[in-house]
C-alpha cells in the first residue's frame, strides 16, 4: 500500500477515535492526537515525509493560527490602558531575563535564548474552547499572548533570517520588511476602524445576517488567502498572515456570531487535528532512548514552564494565585514555533541531533504536562487545600 493511501486511511481513523480515547483516559484531545500520530508513525502507517500529508498539516497549522487570531479583538488591544500594556511588556522582559539566567546556568547554546521564551497562542485557542473564555486568566492569556506572539514571530523571523542568510544584506532587508509589516498592519486596522465607524453598512453588505450564498465563508476564505499570500510574497512567516486574518474577522465582523461556530467546528473537528497528528508522526519514538535526549528535554520543559510561572507573578494584582499558575501554563505551549525554529536551527547546523530531538520531545511533553496540569488546577479548590495545610 502506498504512503498516500495509508494516510487517507490512517488520518480518518485517528480523527474519529481521538475524542473517545480522550474521554476514556481523561486527557485533552490534542495530546491523544499527537500520541496516536507518534504510534502510527512508529509502525509506518503514516509518514511525515509524504508531501500530501505535509501540505495538509501546513494548512492545519495556518488554520489553527487563524482560529487563534479570531479569539483576539484588536480594538481591545489598541485600547489597552498604559498600565496593562506596561505589565505585558514587563512580563515579556522578565521572561527573557529568567530564560537567559537559566541558559547561562545550564550552559546551553545561545540559540536557546531565542527559542525558550517563544509564545504561541495557537493552543490557547483550544483552551478557550474547552474552558470559559470570558474568565480573567483566559482573556489575559489571549491578550498578553497576542503581544507575545507578535514579539515571538518577530524573533522567529529574525533568527530564521540570521541562520539562513547570516548578517548580510538579505538579513537587514528582512528586518526592514518585518518592521514595515508590523507598522502597516497597525495602521491598516486603524483605517478600517474609522471606515467601519463612518460607514457601518459596509459590514452588513459584506457579511449580511440573512445569507443564502455563504458570503461570510467566502469573505473569510478571500481574506485568509490574500493575507497569507501577501506574507509569502514579502517572505515573512505565513503564520503571521493567518493570525492577522483571524484578528481582522474577529475585530470587524463579530456581528455574525454563527460564523465563529462554523469556522471553529470545521477547524477543531478536521483541519487542526491533522497538524497535531503530523507533529506526532514527525517524532521518532526510538529517539527517547538516545543518550541525553530525555534528560535535556525535561530540563527544557522545566525552564520553559518555570520561567513563565515566575514572569506571571507580575499579574499578582489582576489574577488569583490559582489563575496565575494556569496563565503561566497556558503560555508554556509554543509547540509550533518551537519545532519550526528548532528545525531551521538543525538544518543550518546551529544545533546537533541531540538538541534537535530534545526540542521536539520537549515541545510534545510541555503540551501534555501543561494541559493536564491546567485541567487539574482548574478543578482544584485552592482554599480547601490551604486549610488542610494550615491544620
Amino acid at each position: 500500500m502506498s504512503d498516500t493511501l495509508q494516510i487517507f486511511f490512517a488520518i480518518p481513523i485517528i480523527l474519529f477515535v481521538s475524542p473517545f480515547f480522550s474521554k476514556f483516559i481523561s486527557l485533552p484531545t490534542v495530546v491523544v492526537e499527537i500520541v496516536l500520530g507518534m504510534i502510527f508513525g512508529f509502525y509506518g502507517l503514516i509518514s511525515q515525509q509524504n508531501e500530501i500529508f505535509h501540505i495538509m498539516a501546513e494548512a492545519g497549522f495556518l488554520y489553527l493560527m487563524f482560529l487563534a487570531g479570531m479569539e483576539v479583538d484588536f480594538k481591545k488591544i489598541i485600547k489597552l490602558s498604559k498600565y496593562d500594556l506596561r505589565l505585558a511588556f514587563i512580563y515579556m522582559a522578565i521572561l527573557y531575563l529568567v530564560t537567559i539566567a537559566f541558559v547561562l546556568y545550564f550552559e546551553f547554546s545561545k540559540i536557546f535564548i531565542a527559542t525558550l521564551p517563544l509564545i504561541s497562542i495557537g493552543l490557547i485557542a483550544t483552551l478557550a474552547k474547552e474552558y470559559d473564555k470570558d474568565t480573567n486568566w483566559i482573556q489575559l492569556s489571549m491578550t498578553v499572548g497576542t503581544i507575545g506572539e507578535i514579539i515571538s514571530i518577530g524573533v522567529f523571523t529574525l533568527v530564521s533570517a540570521g541562520l539562513k542568510y547570516g548578517t548580510g544584506f538579505e538579513f537587514y532587508q528582512t528586518v526592514a520588511i518585518l518592521l514595515v509589516s508590523f507598522i502597516g498592519i497597525y495602521y491598516f486596522f486603524k483605517v478600517l476602524m474609522v471606515l467601519f465607524w463612518w460607514f457601518p453598512g459596509i459590514k452588513q453588505s459584506l457579511m449580511p445576517h440573512i445569507d443564502n450564498h455563504e458570503k461570510d465563508i467566502r469573505l473569510v476564505a478571500f481574506l485568509l488567502f490574500i493575507i497569507v499570500g501577501f506574507m509569502y510574497f514579502i517572505d515573512i512567516e505565513l503564520a503571521l498572515g493567518a493570525f492577522v486574518a483571524g484578528v481582522l474577522i474577529a475585530s470587524f465582523f463579530n456581528h455574525k456570531t454563527q460564523l465563529f461556530g462554523k469556522l471553529e467546528s470545521f477547524g477543531f473537528g478536521f483541519m487542526v487535528p491533522i497538524f497535531f497528528i503530523y507533529i506526532g508522526a514527525s517524532f521518532k519514538m526510538e529517539a527517547i532512548f538516545y543518550p541525553g535526549i530525555l534528560e535535556k528535554s525535561l530540563i527544557i520543559v522545566f525552564v520553559m514552564i518555570a520561567s513563565r510561572l515566575i514572569a506571571s507573578l507580575v499579574f499578582v494584582k489582576k489574577l488569583k494565585f490559582k489563575e496565575i499558575i494556569m496563565y503561566g501554563l497556558s503560555h508554556s505551549m509554543p509547540l509550533t514555533l518551537l519545532i519550526a525554529l528548532a528545525t531551521i536551527a538543525y538544518q543550518s547546523k546551529t544545533i546537533d541531533t541531540i538538541n534537535y530531538y530534545s526540542f521536539i520531545l520537549a515541545g510534545l511533553l510541555e503540551v501534555a504536562i501543561s494541559l493536564i496540569l491546567i485541567k487539574i488546577i482548574y478543578k482544584l479548590n485552592v482554599k480547601k487545600v490551604l486549610k488542610k495545610i494550615d491544620k
